[in-house]
């Protein structure tokens, strides 16, 4: 018998429900799938769960009791975190922070939970966590199994970011802007900029990916701070310090960028997206802030030269005349200019409403301080710090900078600090018999920096030091970065904006001193919440160093140095 074809309006009703029912559903799978791969919310979702297990954790009673039984001076274990809390940034949670305003990426801003939403456990690293690989081979390579994350390496492999072989992580050294490689880039940009010779020691990578640019600079002695906010690429930062290039977490929305005023001899930004003349050019003051006089500004990616984007590149033009910034170049989607060495020449009248910030702004204060409306006065600092005439590296580091007068007879304890801190470091070579030197230490942190004295005793080190001084004491982090050292401010009363493991070598003179309101003995905040972060950040087989006096580290757990009233702790975290 022949087939009968029904009109569509004659077929089995059930049949067609149930293909619908079949075809939703696989529809829906799709949508599904490409919203938790490719949009913020499988990130949201995943760090919602991330959170539940942890608050699970944050049981304030418990919590009491195991700071009362340590205070006490009575041992007592903290448990671990759940394995889904390997990656956990206490102030980029991006459960918590997408609740708030996306108003100049408010939301990807630190915002810290208050002590008692804070979980005292101890974050475990990932299954199959090695040693790290070891510097330099690290540049070009990092275990997988460190940090599974493919993400990057699924959507930005073909511009010569990072790629999986293998058990390994390969870092090709490209970018979107530089696919080729960033040592071709640069070689670009030395055509245009002294890149070599010492001119240039401070960069900073605003969006910086991976952070090939920082990492090959390292060749030219360019120390170079990389940030990036925890997004869609999620773990980038993480992928840098694991590869031994200095970098942490932040992000240029609301709040000025934790570093004291005229810190670098160059700003670059390599399609950072950063939208650089919103808000009446607020995001290039900021920058404009931070770059030393006689520094130089590289933006490479839209808007500049870019399609469709005429306006966006006209008004950044506009921008850079207002301030007086020097054209050096443009070359295809990348232009230089040169920050004058005298206060901005700006116009009493131009389209963004800019004017100089009066006489009585402090431009150093950055942390938790909102972004300036107004262009900082480089007057204001009233000493020789313009590129060009600070001395080159490395002869900046042992000069005693002027800005060290920010403390009562800077100078002289600027020479007396750096002269103690050679002492100490070749006893800690000597004596203790600590690791620094050797390849197994790379990512180190002071987190209490001061002058930077220790950084500038283990100079000749393969390591790089993330120096921190503390918000709330003198503010001597300008001087350290006339030096030619990194640091950024920061209070040790909240977590650092890091992943975890992302130090092999944690050194804190004072640990006391950084809970306590200075000159009084009340505390700010519990010294156990700091040890449990200190433990947070540094790497299995990594080493904690404490100088404090014996009343905080009881001598049996330490060495007591000849010369100083202060016993040491020294401490490995067990991989």
């Amino acid at each position: 018998m022949g087939h009968v074809n029904l009109p569509v309006s004659k077929r089995n009703t059930r049949q067609w429900r149930l293909l619908d029912i079949v075809s939703a559903a696989f529809f829906g799978l799709v949508v599904l799938f490409f919203l938790l791969v490719f949009t913020r919310l499988g990130d949201s979702l995943a760090a919602s769960g991330r959170q539940t297990l942890l608050l699970s954790n944050a049981d304030p009673r418990q919590r009491q009791r195991i700071m009362e039984l340590v205070e006490a001076g009575q041992k007592q274990a903290i448990e671990a975190c759940p394995a889904a809390a390997v990656d956990h940034m206490p102030c980029e949670d991006p459960r918590r922070n997408s609740q708030l305003s996306r108003e100049m990426n408010y939301y990807r801003e630190r915002h810290c939970p208050p002590p008692d939403e804070t979980p005292l456990c101890l974050i475990p690293p990932p299954d199959g966590y090695k040693i790290p690989v070891q510097w330099p081979e690290s540049l070009h390579k990092i275990w997988h199994s460190n940090m599974p994350h493919n993400k990057i390496a699924d959507r930005k492999g073909h511009q010569g970011w990072m790629k999986q072989e293998g058990p390994h992580f390969i870092f090709p050294g490209g970018g979107t802007m530089f696919p080729d490689g960033a040592v071709q880039y640069i070689e670009k940009l030395g055509q245009y900029i002294p890149i070599k010779g010492g001119t240039l020691r401070t960069a900073l990578d605003m969006g910086c990916g991976v952070a090939s640019f920082g990492g090959y600079l390292l060749a030219e002695d360019i120390l170079t701070v990389s940030f990036a906010p925890r997004d869609s690429h999620k773990s980038q930062i993480q992928f840098a310090l694991e590869r031994g290039v200095p970098a942490f977490v932040a992000m240029l929305g609301t709040r000025k960028l934790p570093f004291p005023a005229f810190s670098f001899d160059l700003v670059h930004c390599s399609r950072c997206l950063i939208p650089f003349t919103a808000y009446n050019a607020t995001y290039f003051v900021e920058v404009d802030r931070v770059l030393r006089p006689g520094g130089y500004l590289v933006i490479s990616g839209p808007p500049v030269q870019w399609p469709k984007q005429d306006k966006e590149w006209a008004d950044l033009q506009s921008v850079a005349r207002a301030l007086c910034y020097e054209l050096i170049a443009v070359d295809g989607n990348t232009v230089i200019w040169k920050k004058p060495t005298g206060d901005s020449c700006l116009p009493n009248q131009n389209e963004f409403g800019l004017e100089l910030c009066s006489e009585s702004d402090d431009p150093n204060r950055a942390w938790y301080v909102k972004l300036n409306r107004c262009v900082s006065r480089t007057s204001s600092a009233k000493e020789a710090i313009s590129v060009g005439t600070i001395p080159k590296w490395p002869d900046r580091l042992a000069k005693a900078p002027s800005r060290a007068g920010v403390v009562k007879k800077g100078l002289d304890v600027f020479n007396a600090d750096t002269r103690r801190w050679e002492r100490r470091i070749s006893y800690y070579k000597k004596s203790l018999n600590l690791k620094l030197g050797t390849p197994a230490v790379r990512n180190v942190m002071d987190m209490n920096a001061f002058f930077g004295g220790f950084a500038a005793a283990i100079r000749s080190d393969p390591v790089w030091v993330m120096n921190v001084v503390p918000s709330h004491k003198p503010a001597t982090l300008a001087a350290l970065y006339d030096r030619g050292l990194i640091g950024v401010y920061h209070d040790w009363c909240e977590p650092f904006s890091t992943y975890p493991r992302s130090y092999d070598f944690i050194h804190v003179s004072g640990i006391e001193s950084l809970v306590r309101y200075p000159g009084f003995d009340k505390r700010r905040c519990n010294l156990v919440d700091l040890m449990v972060e200190m433990d947070r950040i540094l790497r299995p087989e990594g080493t904690v160093v404490i100088r404090d006096h014996p009343e905080v580290i009881e001598r049996d757990d330490g060495a007591v140095y000849p010369s100083d009233p202060v016993t040491l702790f020294i401490g490995h975290l067990v991989a």
